[in-house]
Formats: C-alpha cells, sequence, structure tokens
C-alpha cells in the first residue's frame, strides 16, 4: 500500500482515476465540494473506492468541521455550527459544553456513516491565540488548553458513536500562526517554555489515532523546517515530547507554505517520519509523482493505519433519522443557554 491519500476530480472517477487508483494503492482518500452533490452520488462513490481494492474499511476522509469549513452543504445536509459556539458555551456551563459537542459530533458523524465516509479531519486542538491569523479563528475549540482537550475528547467520542474516526490537528499547534499556511509559511518564535501551552491538548489526547501536522516553522525546536518537514519536531515533540503514537498525516502537500515540487515535499515528509502523504487536489502528474517518489508503507505505518480504521462503521445502511434530530435537539437546547 502507498503511504499517501489522494483527492479526486469530481463526483465519479475518472477513468484515469480508477486505473491509476487501482494501480497505485494509496492508503485513502479525501473528499472536497466538488466531489459532493447528493446522498447517494456520494454514497456510491464511497462504495466505488471501497471496492477498488475489496476493502470494507477504507481511510475516507473529509473536512466537515462545521461553521465555515464544510464539504457537505445544505440544503441537503444540515449546517453545524464552529467550534467557537461551545467554547462561549463552557464559560458559563463546562458540563453542558462537553455534552452539546459530543452530540453534535455524533449527529455530524451519522451524516458521514451515511456516505461511507470512515474518517473526519476534526477536532482542532490548537489553542487560540490574541492577534493570531483568522485561518483558525472561530474554528478553534479556545484559549484555555484543558477547555480545548476537554471539547476535542467530546468530539472523538461523538464522532467514534456514529462510527467515525476523528483527526486531531495541527499538530504541534497552529493557534500562535499570523499567517495563513495555504497561502505562506508561518514562522512562530515563542520560546519552548511557552510552546509547553500550545502543546497540553494535544497531549492530553495523546492516546488519538490519527493526527495531523501543521505546517509552521517553531523557530524554538526547528529555525529551518516547518513541521511536517522536522525530523526533530515530528520526533522529538511529536512522538516523544506529546507522546503520540497514532497514524500522522501531513496537511495538504499543495498549501504554499511548503516549498519545492509536490512529489518532493511528499518525499521529504515522509523522510522526517510522516506515515502519510496528503495531497488534495487531484493533479495527476502530482499524484503520479507522489506514488514514484515515496517510499513503501512500512510495516508500523501499516499497523497505526489498521488500528485507526478498526472501530469505524460496516456502513451498512442510512442514518437513524429520529435518533440522529434527537441529537441535533439535545445540542440546540444546551447551547441555547447563552443564546
Amino acid at each position: 500500500m502507498l503511504p499517501a491519500i489522494f483527492g479526486l476530480s469530481g463526483p465519479v472517477l475518472t477513468d484515469d482515476e480508477r486505473a491509476f487508483f487501482r494501480d497505485a494503492d494509496p492508503a485513502g482518500y479525501i473528499l472536497f465540494g466538488r466531489n459532493v452533490e447528493s446522498r447517494a452520488q456520494l454514497r456510491a462513490l464511497t462504495d466505488d473506492l471501497r471496492a477498488l481494492h475489496g476493502r470494507d474499511r477504507t481511510f475516507i476522509c473529509i473536512d466537515q468541521e462545521g461553521g465555515r469549513v464544510a464539504r457537505m452543504k445544505p440544503p441537503v445536509w444540515a449546517a453545524y455550527p464552529p467550534g467557537e459556539r461551545f467554547d462561549r458555551l463552557w464559560d458559563g456551563a463546562p458540563a453542558s459544553a462537553i455534552e452539546a459537542m459530543r452530540a453534535n459530533a455524533e449527529a455530524l458523524g451519522l451524516d458521514l456513516a451515511e456516505a461511507g465516509i470512515s474518517v473526519d479531519c476534526l477536532p482542532l486542538l490548537d489553542v487560540r491565540e490574541p492577534g493570531a491569523h483568522d485561518v483558525i479563528g472561530d474554528r478553534a475549540l479556545g484559549s484555555d488548553p484543558l477547555r480545548v482537550a476537554a471539547l476535542g475528547r467530546a468530539t472523538l467520542d461523538g464522532l467514534l458513536r456514529a462510527g467515525v474516526m476523528g483527526v486531531v490537528k495541527h499538530m504541534p499547534g497552529h493557534g500562535r500562526a499570523l499567517a495563513d499556511s495555504h497561502k505562506e509559511l508561518p514562522t512562530v518564535t515563542a520560546s519552548a517554555e511557552e510552546l509547553e501551552r500550545d502543546l497540553r491538548p494535544f497531549r492530553t489526547l495523546k492516546d488519538a489515532a490519527v493526527a495531523m501536522t501543521a505546517h509552521v516553522r517553531f523557530t524554538a525546536w526547528d529555525a529551518q523546517n516547518p513541521a511536517t518537514h522536522s525530523s526533530f519536531v515530528i520526533e522529538e515533540i511529536i512522538r516523544k515530547a506529546i507522546g503520540f503514537d497514532g497514524l500522522l498525516l501531513t496537511d495538504d502537500l499543495d498549501m504554499q507554505a511548503l516549498g519545492g515540487t509536490v512529489p518532493d515535499r511528499a518525499a521529504r515528509a515522509q523522510a522526517a517520519g510522516c506515515d502519510i502523504a496528503l495531497n488534495c487536489w487531484a493533479r495527476m502528474d502530482d499524484m503520479i509523482g507522489i506514488a514514484k517518489a515515496l517510499s513503501p508503507m512500512s510495516a508500523k505505518t501499516a499497523e497505526r493505519l489498521e488500528r485507526a480504521l478498526a472501530p469505524t462503521a460496516a456502513f451498512d445502511g442510512p442514518a437513524d433519522l429520529s435518533a440522529q434530530a434527537a441529537l441535533v435537539d439535545k445540542r440546540d437546547k444546551l447551547l441555547a443557554l447563552v443564546g
């Protein structure tokens, strides 16, 4: 299996994609708005991806956070609130905020499970900092590490109740970045002591099955390389200081924070210690280049991938709409406590 996750160009597989994916055998796939039209179409697409290699449990992921980051949108699917709503509820009722988040994540997860999506790139464990770029902004679960960790745990629990695995991101923290890593490389100059605050939620949830790196350079740890390409950050900070031993994905390799060709970015990430190279934009030349640039999947990465997928749903039927409605009603009543 190739240690890469690839995007698709449209709502159905093209002949070229089908042939390439069958030959390359990537670890998984990521879906975007361009791949999503209707419930029936989306389920047919994910069924097609699973059938390519005959694996019932296939890593098929999506960024379905709620708020401004959502690939599955109304009127076909429900809208979900951003992380900031649960942060505000915590101010007056921490236990209610945790319960609201768990209900929200389970309801959202039922949408994904019905569609045959096994992994959601959620929750963000980035601790929000005043004055930082708003690329994180209202997506964050708060400015207090304890709160972020607790709401993050509730998110993972709720998703898993629906049979969906969550991904903690952006390790080791994107909350201080003064730039959008989609457009340029953010550089964080905080000291190692100050960065301990950013690590706290990730350390609390170090037993998560899947995490995603940040395309952010931390001068206290590596003045030359972003975390995704830094063997020091991955081995000494993510694996040792945080204690994370799950499946480590890169953030999207197409983002402009990284230099060099996309295949080179993938090779550098693998050399630094990332398990999986994530490439979102379905450009065939880049995907072929990545397949040539990467070494075969290691036994350790294969074990981490299997562990991450083991608890996911069997995707054997439609969502229980009455149960989902009850979860949404519970969430909304709790959120209404703060208006």
